[in-house]
């Protein structure tokens, strides 16, 4: 893939996690990956863990001094490939569908002029609830691409579809894109 970059918003969910092999997995494949940690997602995956794996300084706020001096979420939503959210949580999907920018994730995904690949994670009646079904139908409309979810044991212990795709998945369907947007 040589020079192929993605911006890889990680939502809150405990299948942040599974970032920090996507991040390696990728690096492995020769794609760089930057990164937005959203608040939630802080919870579970440190910027340390993150900015170590991907070699890149990692964002998170969408008023910081130095990064929107300089128009930070256009930049970073431009400076990719292709946008990539993994976990991509209800909420994070929700807004996206409905246009909503409240955080640097959100209105990052809005600026953007790349392909989106979204990664759901979430527990299976999130996944199977009326609203997360019509706002992904929505997203598809536009034209997002999605891997996943599998179906599997939540961390909740639930079982059914809503658990996010392995990152070895991920990194296919990424590949997948780069190769189709480069062609």
């Amino acid at each position: 893939m040589g020079d192929k970059r993605i911006l890889l918003i990680i939502g809150g969910g405990i299948a942040a996690y599974k970032s920090l092999e996507l991040i390696r997995d990728l690096a492995k494949r020769g794609i760089g990956t930057r990164c937005i940690l959203t608040s939630a997602a802080e919870h579970f995956v440190t910027p340390l863990s993150l900015a170590a794996l991907s070699g890149e300084k990692v964002y998170s706020d969408l008023f910081s001094l130095t990064d929107e001096t300089e128009m930070g979420h256009i930049e970073l939503s431009r400076s990719a490939d292709l946008v990539v959210v993994a976990p991509a949580t209800a909420d994070l999907i929700g807004k996206c569908a409905n246009g909503l920018a409240n955080d640097l994730a959100s209105t990052t995904l809005l600026a953007t002029d790349k392909p989106v690949l979204m990664a759901p994670a979430m527990n299976v009646r999130m996944w199977q609830h009326p609203a997360v079904r019509r706002n992904v139908e929505t997203l598809k409309t536009d034209g997002v691409e999605f891997a996943g979810p599998e179906e599997g044991e939540m961390a909740c212990g639930e079982f059914g579809p809503g658990r996010m795709a392995e990152p070895a998945a991920i990194a296919n369907a990424i590949e997948g894109l780069l190769s189709r947007t480069s062609a």
